[in-house]
């Protein structure tokens, strides 16, 4: 990978969910109402701040069993037999030098191809940009097939409005409050392709991420969480592109007592530190 890109910070398949989160404010992607994309698990600082969070937490999860209702689902896989080590070492080429905006493109035909294609197009889809209605129209653009474009694109708006957007604390455009600042930073941890072929295959990215608003007086304070993202790709305009996607909990390590960075700090690093272009 090389630290060479920034997207910006940011829950959906054929079950098209959200991309993001609560953190409790994250957009994320899950698959259906029975898998949903969960919040992200913090100790509560205080009862009202635990009450917000909840709340914020529920509209979430509705938004995304909203977003997600579609009859397709992604393959799962037909075999459990454990990897061989050389699928789990990263490669150390690079993915793509060429971008669709923020969004690197230009993927290799091959299964490296679409795996890093997978881990990019995670990043991007649970970004603070995608609750962002002019961003969220480019990324869906940039990263889906041009047949589910209009369908995901209506999905998303209606899943992503005032409701929900009131709720984390952002206003019509998916702007956090003046002195505060809305972090959804997802970091891919590793991939694997569950089926593949020239033309269609099907990635899980196990993330994890930060999500929630930075800032003194902030109700959704900035919080970490685990979770797999599986993307179904099509090999379409000469790229990887997505078809559908959908999500899960975990799976999550077990929760450090580490104590917590001040708001002041969480929001100067999100603003600091850049992304990454991610291969396999």
């Amino acid at each position: 990978m090389s630290n060479d890109d920034q997207y910006g910070g940011g829950s959906g398949s054929s079950g098209y969910g959200e991309i993001g989160g609560t953190g409790q404010t994250r957009t994320r992607l899950p698959e259906s109402p029975s898998d949903p994309y969960g919040p992200p698990r913090r100790t509560p600082r205080a009862s009202r701040s635990l009450v917000t969070v909840v709340g914020v937490v529920v509209l979430l999860i509705a938004a995304i069993a909203f977003a997600n209702q579609s009859g397709d689902t992604p393959t799962t896989p037909s075999t459990d037999t454990p990897p061989t080590p050389a699928t789990t070492q990263a490669t150390g080429t690079r993915p793509v030098d060429a971008k669709n905006g923020t969004i690197p493109k230009g993927f290799a035909h091959d299964e490296q191809g679409a795996q890093s294609a997978a881990a990019n197009y995670a990043v991007a889809l649970v970004s603070a940009d995608i609750l962002k209605p002019q961003m969220r129209r480019q990324i869906v653009r940039q990263v889906f097939v041009a047949d589910k474009v209009a369908e995901l694109e209506t999905r998303l708006d209606q899943a992503y409005g005032k409701t929900f957007l009131d709720q984390a604390g952002l206003d019509a455009n998916g702007n956090a409050a003046p002195g505060l600042t809305y972090v959804s930073r997802t970091v891919p941890v590793g991939t694997k392709a569950t089926k593949y072929s020239e033309s269609s295959t099907t990635v899980d990215v196990w993330c994890t991420g930060v999500f929630g608003t930075a800032g003194v007086g902030s109700t959704n304070p900035v919080s970490n969480d685990w979770f797999t993202m599986t993307l179904t790709l099509r090999w379409a305009e000469n790229d990887w592109k997505v078809e559908s996607f959908a999500q899960k909990d975990g799976p999550a390590p077990v929760h450090t007592d580490r104590m917590a960075s001040t708001a002041e700090e969480i929001a100067k690093a999100a603003t600091d530190f850049g992304g990454f272009t991610y291969a396999r």
